[in-house]
């Protein structure tokens, strides 16, 4: 089923959002890869401030390429979802809502996910230049050092993702195997 998210309205819909919906976000989320993870992480372990309000956001693990003339954004691919899994939980303590990558998460995330009622969503890897078209506005926000690993504010029009891990800790990836091994 395809179901269209607007951002920040939706967000509170997330824990009605199963594994394996296909779903299309519009509205605002952020980036954020492993550098600026470990940077957020140990700001909230010093009690700092974030540069961003993690309550209600989406991150997308994504350190997209350098943009062409004419372009917003350059190639804009999930990153491996798993490089995050230390920090997550803390974020998710946070009221981070969603986060867009590739990949498996640990245990400890989905158990956090759950806790938090969080929704975990895959975009297709190797589609960056597909994905890029859907955002329509880009702006580094935080770290601008850490060049493409720099914390970006995107404004998207009809993302697509995937639900692959929901609120209840249905896993598309667990699901999906078992369903194909039970057809054979």
């Amino acid at each position: 089923m395809d179901i269209n998210i607007k951002i920040p309205e939706d967000i509170k819909s997330f824990n009605q959002l199963k594994a394996g919906d296909y779903v299309y976000l519009t509205g605002i989320i952020y980036t954020g890869r492993d550098a600026a993870h470990k940077r957020m992480y140990e700001a909230i372990l010093e009690g700092k401030e974030l540069p961003i309000d993690l309550k209600n956001q989406i991150i997308y693990y994504l350190g997209p390429t350098p943009a062409r003339d004419g372009q917003v954004i350059g190639s804009a691919g999930p990153t491996t979802s798993s490089r995050m899994d230390k920090y997550t939980p803390t974020m998710l303590e946070l009221g981070l809502k969603g986060m867009i990558g590739k990949g498996k998460r640990s245990k400890e995330v989905i158990d956090s996910m759950i806790k938090n009622q969080s929704v975990y969503f895959a975009a297709v890897g190797g589609a960056g230049a597909l994905l890029s078209k859907c955002i329509k506005e880009a702006e580094v926000v935080a770290y601008e050092d850490l060049g493409t690993e720099a914390i970006r504010k995107l404004r998207v029009e009809n993302f697509p993702a995937i639900v692959v891990i929901d609120s209840e800790g249905n896993n598309l990836y667990e699901t999906a195997v078992d369903s194909y091994r039970n057809n054979k």
